[in-house]
């Protein structure tokens, strides 16, 4: 990569950081990431002759700041949250048949309906894990710009969507990824012991995982790392949120630069199929909630969130708003990710979905 490769990268970050940070400021789901993809990628298209022949973003570059989200994935998994399980099987098992009919209702969307090629229209329709799909997407040769656009769209539908309907099942408005936080540890953030463990196992991560060939294992590798060190209690992990935020603008500045010279006609479609794939996600999603409700102690308002296709994050604040334990829709926002990728994983040797 040569010298003007790196300057084109040091000044599209700043753009993304400006994306981010307007999008911070306006309320978006996913705001660091999402405003910096939206902004990187209008740069790349207004300024397409200011850049270097073939120019790409650095992969391995922005692979390093991806390990900073797995870990943040990761630093979720603990003791309380698995001891949970067995009081929610109804609901972990009707989350089972979620991921395969969503999955499937998808596939269609975007195969039969929109005409995308049988590796775009299959990392398109998981019904989560947006990191994993794309990065696994990517290594099956999809066309990552289509892919990146119907992932992001699923995540800002949803929620668009299900805050809407909430309020008009409670009959007041409820709480979106705006205004609420959720309870942050912040004595240990600055000890540099932290730091040190935080930048540890995202370098195991990003070692081990490929060599494991995990899916998407510059994520999956360091989130796994982080979930066994909490578990085993070496930790809790902390991470600081500027190094995830900073992880959310080089993720976002990275696809962003994907979006280089996307035909207006690709936006529309996906729009109109990713629309079409959220309302038959959430309909599907309401119907298990009936079906399981009799069995299951969690409360009807708190399933149909455990059961929306978006976030954990955006989930969650949604959950605190209800007065809801977010760590009942953190487990199965978690279980539906992990059952997502174990699924893109397993059927995608099975289809023969790989680079050619």
């Amino acid at each position: 990569m040569n010298i003007k490769f790196y300057l084109t990268t040091g000044f599209l970050l700043p753009i993304g950081a400006a994306g981010g940070l307007l999008a911070e400021t306006i309320g978006l789901p996913m705001p660091w990431m999402l405003g910096s993809l939206l902004f990187v990628a209008l740069a790349v298209s207004l300024r397409k002759s200011n850049l270097p022949e073939n120019y790409e973003f650095p992969s391995n570059f922005r692979k390093f700041f991806m390990a900073f989200i797995g870990i943040m994935i990761g630093s979720q998994v603990n003791w309380a949250l698995i001891n949970q399980a067995p009081q929610m099987l109804p609901s972990l098992i009707a989350i089972s048949f979620f991921v395969m009919l969503a999955h499937a209702s998808n596939f269609f969307i975007f195969y039969k309906i929109g005409h995308y090629d049988k590796s775009t229209a299959f990392f398109c329709g998981a019904p989560g894990g947006l990191m994993e799909s794309i990065s696994m997407g990517e290594e099956a040769g999809c066309d990552i710009r289509v892919l990146t656009v119907q992932q992001f769209l699923r995540i800002i539908f949803v929620i668009i969507l299900v805050p809407i309907f909430m309020s008009i099942w409670i009959g007041e408005p409820v709480g979106s990824a705006s205004g609420i936080k959720l309870p942050e540890v912040t004595t240990k953030l600055a000890l540099p012991s932290n730091y040190a463990l935080v930048l540890l196992l995202a370098v195991l991560g990003l070692y081990v995982g490929p060599k494991l060939r995990l899916p998407a294992g510059h994520l999956m590798g360091p989130l796994l790392f982080t979930a066994v060190v909490n578990l085993t209690g070496i930790g809790p992990i902390y991470l600081p949120d500027f190094m995830l935020v900073i992880s959310q603008i080089v993720v976002g500045a990275g696809l962003g630069c994907r979006f280089l010279g996307i035909d207006k006609l690709i936006l529309y479609r996906a729009v109109g199929l990713g629309l079409a794939s959220v309302i038959s996600m959430l309909a599907l999603g309401l119907l298990l909630c009936f079906i399981i409700l009799p069995i299951t102690s969690i409360p009807v308002n708190v399933l149909l969130i455990c059961f929306a296709p978006g976030g954990v994050t955006e989930m969650s604040l949604i959950a605190l708003s209800l007065s809801a334990n977010p760590a009942t829709v953190t487990l199965h926002h978690l279980y539906r990710i992990i059952l997502t990728v174990l699924g893109l994983t397993l059927l995608r040797k099975r289809l023969g979905l790989f680079k050619v």
